[in-house]
């Protein structure tokens, strides 16, 4: 593999292990000198450990097409992003900081509006949002917090900076890979972690569990938890079923549990009905409680919205904190951080153009062959237009849409993301863009993990990371280049 290294090229992109042609990035160095000792064989048997692994566990994903659902292994790639420990604890920091602001957004939003009053929102963005929930007006959660669980998606321009791409707030999903990936990498380069000092991510699920426990309704020593999980056809259903096994909570249905007079929810079990204190969901709002909202659901509990508004139950995370997944809200981040902590972002938003204001639709209809153009309430990769890879007929599609309901999308430059070394062939490497979706926490105390869930785009020039999409993830290595020293 040593020709393979030498040969590598990620051009003008800023890359995620090699600093120029063969040379390795300092926090990367004793990982890329161990790759370039492997012979091809060796390499190519490691990989298919890695897939076979994969098998193994059962590590898999669904996605969604026409014919049906199509259950999938995890698409892996042996060679980890690397990150040193000392950008990675500002940028965990930044992370934090985003967090405690979105909350406080989310709160003030459900109260007095202080934002919108101030002018420093405007109110016609809060009243067009698709995810402001009146059913949660007046609603103070435990510590005041809304989002528990968050999953903010990081890019690497060329300039190697972080920057965040979007906030992940409703149920956000992939931490469950993050930590298999981890331990798929311990079988396949057992000799690296020897020799680097590379941050564990195990603990999450134990810092998740402290979070849960902390909102418990009843203050006892082991409240009662569960997984609330729309089901077995669910793309994420192997990490609603892996978080629940590790946290030791009851992976439950909506038809597993019940609201009573008492207004408080009970699990059903074979000894009869038991109380649940706190509820991690991983169903949208709308399907949540057909007495509030969808009265079709049937993934939700009739009367949850009831005993959650009195308290009874902790919802993780909270009904209506979407609202802040808004892209259009994305964009006032910065603004929002200033507002209630009076400090300046230590993480930048990436450049945003708001295409409810004439002036700056102008330049997005304008400029569409360079812009990426995203609408504000979507996820996983759909609904976009990546204006460099688009077709004149799409483009004008994009304009119509745009024209017709402009508080409804947002446009960006089309970023130089990040690259990282990926197996494209037999002895053979390509670089191929990544981001990054770190996952924070936020309940009595806040966590930031170390490092998080990469995403590559496999296919050669593509942007699209998503896994539903054909992109694939890789290891992250925070590593520690100081020797411990702060």
């Amino acid at each position: 593999m040593k020709d393979a290294w030498s040969r590598y090229d990620c051009g003008d992109f800023y890359d995620e292990l090699i600093s120029s042609p063969g040379h390795a990035r300092q926090a990367a160095r004793k990982l890329v000198s161990c790759l370039r000792s492997l012979g091809e064989e060796d390499f190519n048997s490691r990989q298919q450990l890695a897939e076979s692994t994969i098998r193994e566990m059962g590590i898999s994903f669904t996605v969604y097409t026409e014919e049906g659902n199509i259950d999938r292994c995890w698409p892996f790639d042996i060679i980890p992003r690397v990150i040193s420990k000392r950008q990675w604890d500002k940028t965990a920091a930044g992370l934090e900081q985003r967090l405690q602001a979105l909350n406080l957004f989310i709160d003030d939003l459900y109260h007095e509006q202080k934002i919108i009053k101030d002018g420093v929102i405007p109110e016609f963005v809060l009243k067009q949002s698709a995810n402001y929930r009146t059913e949660c007006e007046g609603v103070t959660p435990p510590y005041g917090v809304w989002a528990h669980i968050s999953g903010t998606d990081l890019v690497r321009d060329r300039d190697g900076e972080f920057y965040v791409l979007e906030d992940n707030l409703r149920v956000p999903s992939g931490v469950s890979y993050m930590i298999e990936n981890r331990s798929i990498m311990k079988r396949v380069l057992p000799e690296v972690f020897e020799s680097v000092d590379i941050a564990p991510v195990g603990e999450y699920t134990e810092k998740l569990l402290d979070t849960l426990v902390s909102l418990s309704p009843r203050k006892v020593k082991n409240p009662s938890i569960a997984v609330l999980t729309p089901g077995i056809f669910n793309s994420a259903y192997f990490e609603h079923a892996f978080l629940a096994q590790q946290l030791g909570a009851e992976l439950v249905e909506g038809s597993d549990l019940i609201v009573q007079d008492d207004d408080c929810v009970y699990m059903k079990t074979i000894a009869g009905l038991e109380r649940v204190d706190v509820i991690y969901r991983r169903i949208d709002d709308e399907f949540l409680d057909p007495e509030v909202f969808n009265p079709k659901s049937v993934l939700g509990v009739s009367g949850l919205m009831r005993a959650w508004r009195k308290g009874n139950v902790a919802l993780a995370n909270a009904p209506g904190a979407g609202v802040a997944d808004d892209k259009v809200v994305y964009a006032f981040v910065p603004a929002m951080i200033k507002y209630y902590l009076d400090q300046q972002p230590l993480l930048p938003n990436v450049e945003t153009y708001l295409c409810y204001d004439k002036r700056q639709r102008d330049y997005v209809l304008a400029n569409l062959d360079k812009l990426v153009v995203k609408p504000a309430n979507e996820s996983g990769g759909y609904g976009m237009l990546i204006g460099p890879h688009s077709t004149r007929k799409q483009r004008e599609q994009f304009a119509d849409l745009i024209k017709a309901k402009p508080r409804n999308y947002i446009a960006q430059p089309t970023l130089g993301l990040s690259t990282a070394p990926a197996i494209v062939g037999r002895g053979d490497l390509g670089p191929r863009h990544v981001d990054l979706r770190p996952f924070v926490l936020q309940g009595k105390h806040s966590y930031v993990t170390t490092g998080g869930l990469t995403r590559v785009a496999m296919r050669e020039g593509s942007l699209v990371v998503n896994s539903s999409q054909g992109g694939g993830s890789k290891d992250t290595w925070v590593v520690d280049t100081d020797g411990g020293r702060k």
